[in-house]
């Protein structure tokens, strides 16, 4: 699970949805083509909390909660929409009886920061091992159309790892961090085997 993401998919017409951060409307009034409005609004918090605004654009400003919603209606199979919206409503239901809030819309950033801190947090080798095998059992029973549940602990680690997952991954891809914050080089020139990172590229990860 790459399972509900398995990023190799992605199409160019998907990836242009990142590539302006320029006249977009706030977030607040984005209207999803998969995610209900509410868990899209609470979705885009999310993703600006794991990547939030510095030195460089925050996670909505390049339009990364875009790309998921449109990753998730045209690239998922119907099974892994239906599992991605299952962790979603687990996840999001969690946010808030721990927020203690009535609505998605009155979610808050700070709101996401204690869950994502406890599901993103490092586990053993075996604790992610027994998850994995949890998840791949559960959607093998899905596949054969059998009736089965998952537990919402597993379900909140599964979709905040992935959204992490893909928020990062298309934050990279975005034209905006790939040619002003990543080492950009649209035309490659000389191969240096074993050069230096700080000196080749300052330290900057080549853009991909």
């Amino acid at each position: 699970m790459g399972i509900v993401f398995g990023y190799a998919a992605a199409t160019p017409t998907l990836l242009s949805v990142l590539q302006s951060c320029k006249e977009k409307p706030q977030y607040a009034e984005w209207i999803p083509s998969f995610f209900d409005k509410d868990k899209g609004y609470a979705l885009a918090q999310m993703v600006d909390v794991i990547l939030p605004k510095t030195d460089t654009p925050s996670a909505t400003e390049v339009n990364v909660h875009v790309f998921i919603d449109e990753y998730a209606k045209n690239v998922l199979p119907e099974e892994e929409q239906a599992f991605t919206m299952l962790l979603t409503d687990r996840f999001m239901n969690k946010v808030l009886e721990s927020s203690g809030k009535g609505s998605l819309t009155a979610i808050e950033a700070e709101d996401f920061e204690p869950l994502l801190n406890k599901y993103l947090a490092k586990r053993t080798d075996d604790e992610e091992e027994a998850q994995e095998e949890v998840i791949g059992k559960y959607m093998e029973a899905v596949m054969k159309g059998e009736e089965v549940d998952l537990d919402d602990e597993i379900a909140c680690y599964a979709f905040a790892n992935n959204i992490r997952d893909i928020t990062i991954w298309a934050y990279k891809s975005s034209e905006f961090v790939g040619e002003e914050v990543l080492a950009y080089l649209p035309i490659p020139g000389e191969y240096i085997a074993c050069g230096d990172v700080d000196e080749l590229t300052q330290g900057r990860a080549w853009s991909l």
